[in-house]
């Protein structure tokens, strides 16, 4: 880690080394203008390096004087060392702008799971495990069955008390135990429950106890993720991700299950599904180097329609009162049963539902995050297009479910797209020239905004008086970033010529409608769940947000926008994709497989749109923060400052 001083505000910050300057000085709260997202064309961000080294920083938009003197650009400047810089500031600047209060930028504390953790609790139990056996050869005094040689083995050496053989293994065994004169490994699925019996669903030749491996997928309804795990070590051997092949019929669930309804229709959409998960295993695989032979269990964690389509179960009644889906459990099933290109041997574990829109991948974050063993009261929120919200302990659970729309994901936003190569994910602006700051995904020149750049924009606007609380600009600011376009005003992120794009990147009013709309819905998804239950943002412990871009969400930001209550943010912990993370657990142990069925009967669900109180809720939130400022009085408190300068 190296120090970097800023002059004139002497602001100091940790980074480690490599990262740009321009990214140092947004976390430190110190704006540089730049509008080209940090791929060095515009020249704004120049900086002059007083002390210290760093790498590269030197383009054409500097000249050999400039150059001499010591300026850089902060964006192609990365730390080396301990650095004094300077940030130029025009005479004409107030200095009493640059002691305005400001919002601190804060991220969540990233949650990951540790697997060292579960080894020391004694929870690392694989649902299926390998053993490798010397089975006596048969002879004119020995011809028991080849079953029964088997069965009785594992008894007699291992205490296996109640087993069972599936057709495929029985069919497969005579050849396999003479393949290698008897020596064989076995391969058993552990039941759910004690009592119940151990099936036997594999055999293969010779000693293979040494590789035995899981899948643990997410079927989300925009991305598919995927991991190959080692249930020896516990170690992810690969990872891949990819765009849901259902997109193409429909964003969100609604428009699939309408779909679905169609003649052919769920066909078509098992089929999209399946397709995908498909692909992503054979990358995983791939990229693994192991024989997909040696794969013996694929857990699967998606929300209700999601599952159910993955099943090819007729999803309409899902979206009609009283929202009924087809199961909450279903039994282990053979990945080759729904389509999945993996050998006949390999059990598919389908997390379980709680209700038509609270799903399986909800299930799979509140046992992944370790909530439902805790006395502290959680609040836990899947951000995404459809939010999932569940509050609780170790005790009891409430849960729910609201239609966010995809305006964090960037759809209906005018330049709106996912957090890839180009979308601009973190904002300043100068109190004066209202001149940008921004950075983007791979530093490269900006394309359009992603989720989390958003509501950095809109929050950055709000407290700095260029929005009002209604999401609309300043129409009085002399600036020509702010503008009317088409009868629809606008701020000018990048100009055409600083974009990938052939015309200007901005961010508009309709956008800024449909972010407080999508806030607006997941803020009184929660205010509403919590009174439900008797409770307010106050009595919680925790918050724990999931989903695709949490750890890039800027804490403080989110609360001004009134995305989340204000409370301390140390409060805040990120788990990143919490559905993969609980298919992941389910992979390595079975005590998860054991505990989800009671955390399921503990559940209890409540459909918003029949709570006459969530459109109260809904509708006081689509303000920034809110209509009522009480609810936010820190905010209030530094509004309040800054007016009165």
């Amino acid at each position: 880690m190296f120090t970097i001083k800023f002059l004139p505000y002497n602001i100091d910050i940790e980074v480690e080394e490599g990262t740009t300057i321009i990214r140092a000085a947004m976390e430190a709260g110190v704006h540089v203008n730049a509008s080209c997202g940090g791929e060095g064309v515009c020249g704004k961000c120049r900086i002059l390096l007083e002390d210290g080294v760093v790498e590269d920083g030197i383009s054409s938009m500097l000249d050999a004087a400039d150059i001499e003197k010591g300026y850089r650009l902060a964006c192609l400047a990365k730390v080396k060392s301990n650095l004094v810089v300077r940030i130029p500031i025009e005479s004409s600047v107030d200095a009493g702008v640059l002691n305005l209060p400001a919002t601190p930028r804060r991220k969540a504390k990233i949650k990951q799971m540790d697997f060292e953790d579960l080894k020391e609790k004694g929870l690392f139990l694989p649902p299926v495990e390998k053993r490798y056996l010397e089975l006596p050869e048969p002879n004119a005094q020995d011809h028991l069955p080849d079953v029964t040689r088997l069965v009785s083995f594992l008894k007699i050496n291992y205490g296996e008390e109640r087993l069972q053989l599936t057709l495929p293994v029985i069919r497969k065994l005579p050849d396999i135990l003479r393949k290698d004169n008897f020596r064989v490994t076995a391969t058993l699925e552990r039941p759910v429950r004690e009592g119940r019996k151990t099936r036997i669903i594999n055999v293969q030749a010779g000693d293979t106890s040494s590789h035995n491996y899981a899948i643990a997928m997410d079927i989300g309804t925009t991305t598919i993720y995927g991991q190959i795990l080692d249930l020896l070590t516990g170690e992810v051997l690969s990872e891949y991700g990819d765009f849901n092949g259902q997109i193409s019929y429909g964003e969100d669930v609604i428009s699939r299950i309408v779909f679905a309804e169609k003649e052919g229709g769920l066909d078509i959409m098992h089929e999209a599904v399946v397709k995908t998960m498909n692909r992503v295993i054979e990358k995983i695989v791939k990229k693994a180097k192991i024989d997909p032979e040696e794969i013996s269990t694929i857990t699967l964690a998606g929300n209700t329609t999601m599952t159910q389509l993955m099943l090819q179960v007729n999803p309409r009644y899902i979206r009609r009162s009283p929202y009924v889906p087809a199961a909450t459990i279903y039994p282990p099933i053979r990945a080759t049963d729904i389509g999945i290109n993996l050998g006949d041997h390999v059990v598919a574990l389908v997390y379980p539902q709680i209700s038509s829109y609270v799903g399986g991948d909800i299930v799979a974050g509140v046992m992944g995050s370790g909530m439902y063993r805790t006395e502290e009261l959680t609040l836990y929120i899947d951000i995404g297009t459809n939010a999932e919200i569940v509050v609780g302990n170790k005790d009891w659970f409430a849960c729910a479910a609201c239609s966010a729309g995809p305006a964090f994901e960037g759809g209906g936003i005018k330049l709106g797209m996912r957090a890839t190569e180009g979308a601009i994910e973190d904002f300043s602006i100068d109190p004066v020239t209202l001149e940008p700051m921004n950075i983007t995904v791979g530093n490269v020149r900006p394309k359009g905004i992603c989720g989390s750049g958003l509501i950095i924009m809109v929050a950055t606007m709000f407290e700095m008086g260029i929005i009002n609380n209604l999401g609309k600009f300043n129409r009085d600011l002399d600036t020509p970033r702010i503008r009317e376009h088409d009868n629809i005003w606008e701020y000018v992120l990048a100009w055409k010529q600083e974009s990938q794009i052939d015309r200007d990147v901005v961010l508009t009013e309709i956008d800024i409608e449909n972010l407080i709309r999508a806030k607006g819905a997941i803020y009184s998804g929660y205010q509403t769940l919590l009174e439900e239950v008797g409770l307010s943002v106050y009595d919680l412990d925790r918050i724990i947000l999931a989903g695709g871009f949490g750890s890039y969400i800027d804490l403080e930001k989110a609360i001004v926008i009134g995305l989340l209550p204000e409370i301390d943010t140390d409060k805040v912990t990120f788990v990143g994709n919490g559905s993969l993370m609980g298919a992941k657990m389910s992979s390595l142990t079975n005590r998860i497989r054991q505990d989800v069925a009671q955390v399921t009967q503990m559940m209890t669900n409540f459909e918003l749109s029949e709570t006459p109180s969530y459109m109260d809720h809904y509708i006081a939130s689509l303000f920034l923060p809110h209509t009522d400022m009480e609810h936010f009085p820190k905010l209030k408190a530094r509004m309040e400052a800054r007016q009165r300068r």
